[in-house]
């Protein structure tokens, strides 16, 4: 799914270009530019062969201030906000030159369906992305040059970073291990129980009596009968109720002698042996472990319907429409999958809002903290986030191992998302560094 939602989208380089031309950015340049003050254009910095104008900065910070209003976000002094403005497109201007020096080239059947991709995701043709962009005052020919940069841009960066970002198997290991110790490191074991007990001093009969119950109750369960039936007629420990079931425990919290006996087998299978102890006879049945080689993670099943903010949609009409909405569903007059279907802009409308299961980190932070926060088939209060308002429903949710072959993937992801802004920043500046930049005064 290529829904921005998603941290680090693959379809990244729409991100940028889609802020400018309305699409997928939260607030539409029509409102950008009726909010931006109304000023000639003129250069203001000259990058290589590249140019940065009044008029990009305008809308940039039009944006900008718009995406802080709807947030709730404090903004820095307007001076430093607009000198940041200003530096970020110096940056992208240095990273395009490169790309362009480097060979980099985005051939029309690529470029083709890049344009029909960025329909797809907004739910609409071609045809009607043409006129969206001319509502906003943008031509194709100007689109289709943005959205080609945008690609090469992501292309260069993609192969530079890759080549710099170094991550060997020990500083995989090292962050496997920090994540362990973090959860206890411990295994943990559900073993189910029959206890046979045998008390202190009893006769050497009595104790063979007992072992023959014992060993029968065993071949019983070897043989097919459900365990939990037998623990409830033979055991005689405080669990026999639950089928003799001890519960999930981390292995030191467990008799070490049983912790031996169960450690070889698998899920479901009955240790073939009996097991001698001060208590008495037992048999074991391992239910469920959880290895410390394995790490867990609690996954979630969710949907949600998203409103996008624009110069006909303010962000307070999509919290009331998401707010009726919602009203709609807890009463019953309306089905959650029917108003995405209807309702939404988002790419998952056409699975009725479906989100599909999904780890934690999948999503921007403030969608997640409030999924979160959410019980299974618990709606959301519309839910704000820098890509617009939404409704959110958990449908379920679920633990998953995480075998040790993905677990070293996942770190491997984990550490390169840590390294990425730093390794990206020293590139830049490098880049900075051997570039032409020239900054020019405004003719006023």
């Amino acid at each position: 799914m290529s829904d921005p939602l998603f941290r680090k989208p693959k379809t990244l380089v729409l991100g940028w270009l889609l802020a400018a031309c309305a699409l997928q950015a939260p607030v539409p340049s029509a409102l950008a530019a009726a909010s931006a003050p109304r000023t000639a254009d003129f250069i203001v910095a000259v990058v290589n062969q590249e140019l940065v104008t009044a008029v990009e900065i305008e809308q940039r910070l039009a944006r900008i201030r718009a995406e802080a209003a709807r947030a709730g976000q404090r903004l820095p002094p307007e001076d430093q906000l607009r000198q940041q403005v200003l530096e970020a497109l110096i940056d992208e201007r240095v990273i395009l030159s490169y790309a362009r020096d480097n060979g980099a080239r985005v051939d029309d059947a690529e470029l083709d369906r890049a344009v029909n991709s960025v329909a797809a995701q907004n739910q609409i043709t071609p045809a009607q992305l043409r006129d969206r962009l001319r509502q906003d005052g943008i031509d194709m020919q100007r689109f289709r040059a943005n959205l080609r940069d945008q690609i090469m841009i992501e292309r260069v960066r993609e192969r530079e970073l890759q080549q710099r970002i170094r991550i060997s198997d020990a500083d995989i290991d090292a962050f496997i291990e920090k994540q362990r110790r973090e959860m206890g490191g411990q295994s943990e074991y559900n073993i189910a129980q029959i206890l046979v007990p045998v008390s202190d001093g009893a006769p050497a009969a009595e104790v063979e009596r007992l072992r023959a119950q014992a060993e029968q109750a065993l071949q019983r369960v070897l043989g097919g009968e459900d365990f939990a039936a037998v623990a409830r007629q033979v055991s005689q420990d405080d669990n026999r109720e639950r089928g003799g079931e001890i519960g999930m425990r981390p292995a030191q919290r467990l008799p070490d002698v049983f912790v031996e006996r169960v450690r070889g087998l698998q899920p479901g299978q009955v240790a073939p042996q009996l097991l001698r102890t001060g208590a008495g006879f037992h048999v074991l049945k391992l239910q469920d472990k959880r290895d410390s080689a394995t790490l867990r993670v609690t996954q979630t099943h969710a949907r949600h319907i998203l409103l996008r903010p624009s110069a006909q949609l303010s962000a307070d009409v999509a919290k009331q429409r998401l707010a009726e909405y919602r009203r709609q569903i807890e009463s019953g007059k309306a089905r959650f999958e029917d108003v995405a279907r209807a309702q939404s802009q988002d790419g998952s409308a056409a699975q009725g809002g479906d989100l599909g299961w999904t780890s934690p980190g999948s999503f921007v932070p403030e969608f997640e903290q409030a999924m979160n926060a959410l019980q299974p088939m618990g709606l959301s209060e519309p839910v704000v986030s820098r890509f617009g308002v939404h409704l959110i429903q958990v449908l379920e949710r679920r633990e998953v191992a995480v075998e040790p072959k993905q677990l070293r993937e996942l770190a491997r992801d984990a550490l390169r998302e840590q390294r990425f802004d730093q390794a990206y920043a020293d590139w830049v500046r490098e880049l900075r560094s051997r570039a032409y930049v020239e900054m020019r005064e405004n003719p006023r």
